[in-house]
């Protein structure tokens, strides 16, 4: 089965981490893509330019590039990405994450096998230092009818661990415009337009946890804004009752208004439920 890679990068990455990234999803794996569409948002560093020309030489015509002339955030960069992409299937990687060996060749099998599954995700394994020890995991529940109940309160897939259908990705107009949640609100308009999820309940992917970023990014008023925002759509597309849109506002921003070490706390601890 044939697939593109879906991936973003900007400024602010590390060369040496995009270069894991890209060793882990082309010289680890047991599957390999049949196209890498890289979407550049903005400009790069040098260091992140010459990686990238390391792999266009490698990889030949394998490899893509989508040139943005200003940063535009996550969910624009996925958006023009996706528009790019040749294959049916396509798999996201974070630029400074890990997948594991098996990954593809995993998915793979789940779509070879049920024709009517539109996205599936797998399990996340965190790490601070060394991708080999792992802290803790994303756990998201396995059936379809699972997965429902738990994006009433949050994504149902680990995004850095999607592949999913492009047909019904560009039928319900692909990523927003959000800088964080695009990929919440994505798959949400995905099940409200019928597709069929599936989550692998084993981590096909390492990420790293980056000392409080990610929940410096999750936590402050602006996110609490992008978040108010997401959940009204929610509510209009009537995915969520007034209740359930109620409980995931008032939830969601006492929790992203507190201090980062409380906050980092909690978000281990919502993994786990």
């Amino acid at each position: 089965m044939e697939f593109t890679i879906l991936m973003s990068v900007y400024y602010k990455e590390s060369s040496n981490v995009f270069n894991r990234a890209m060793q882990s999803i082309w010289d680890d794996q047991t599957i390999r893509p049949s196209e890498i569409v890289l979407v550049e948002d903005g400009p790069l560093t040098a260091e992140l330019y010459q990686e990238i020309d390391y792999w266009q030489e490698k990889l030949k015509n394998v490899f893509k590039v989508v040139r943005l002339e200003k940063n535009v955030g996550t969910g624009r960069a996925k958006k023009a990405g996706l528009e790019a992409c040749s294959y049916d299937l396509i798999a996201i990687m974070d630029t400074d994450d890990v997948s594991l060996p098996t990954r593809f060749e995993r998915q793979l099998s789940i779509f070879s096998g049920d024709d009517d599954i539109d996205v599936c995700g797998a399990w996340v394994g965190e790490f601070e230092h060394n991708e080999s020890e792992i802290v803790s995991y994303r756990r998201t529940p396995e059936s379809h009818d699972e997965i429902v109940k738990f994006a009433k309160s949050r994504s149902p897939v680990n995004h850095p661990t999607a592949m999913y259908k492009r047909d019904l990705a560009l039928s319900v107009n692909g990523y927003g415009k959000y800088r964080t949640s695009q990929d919440y609100h994505l798959f949400v308009k995905m099940l409200v337009a019928g597709g069929k999820f599936y989550n692998i309940q084993e981590s096909l992917v390492s990420m790293r946890m980056g000392n409080g970023q990610l929940e410096s990014r999750r936590g402050g008023l602006n996110n609490i804004i992008i978040e108010v925002t997401v959940q009204r759509e929610f509510y209009r597309m009537g995915f969520l009752s007034f209740y359930e849109l109620f409980r995931n506002i008032s939830v969601g921003s006492i929790v992203r208004m507190l201090p980062q070490k409380i906050l980092k706390v909690v978000f281990r601890i919502i993994r786990k439920l």
